[in-house]
């Protein structure tokens, strides 16, 4: 599923060379990367880790109609799309690329969540955040 900016949707595309080193901190031996509507993952709710707290989305008093309805949308859509995988479980990794941090470091956060907590309002992805989805 490849993003189009003039239809924004999730995208889904094979790992690049670049990207590769990703691999090693799964399990299950397809890994693909998985954009929000954004075209990466910036669109779906998440985190950093800051001084040893996690900081960001979950911190900001949210009035915005649209910011809401991205969410919702992008929330929907994941799930809808690990449902139709057909598997039990699914492996998530939440990681924004940066030149300064090597996509095979370490992981931040481990976790075992069903797929229906990725709805709640309340759930954030971890950045590094290693998830173990089940379906």
């Amino acid at each position: 599923m490849e993003w189009k900016r003039e239809a924004p949707d999730l995208c889904v595309n094979a790992l690049n060379e670049l990207d590769a080193t990703i691999a090693s901190h799964f399990t299950l031996p397809e890994v693909q990367n998985l954009g929000s509507t954004s075209g990466c993952g910036c669109d779906f709710p998440h985190v950093t880790l800051t001084r040893g707290e996690w900081v960001g989305y979950v911190d900001v008093e949210v009035n915005d109609p649209e910011l809401e309805a991205s969410d919702r949308f992008n929330r929907e859509a994941l799930v809808t799309l690990l449902k139709k995988s057909g598997e039990s479980m699914v492996e998530l990794y939440g990681v924004w690329l940066d030149n300064d941090m090597p996509l095979s470091k370490p992981v931040n956060y481990r976790e075992e969540i069903s797929v229906s907590q990725i709805l709640e309002p309340t759930f954030c992805f971890k950045e590094r955040g290693f998830y173990r989805v089940i379906l």
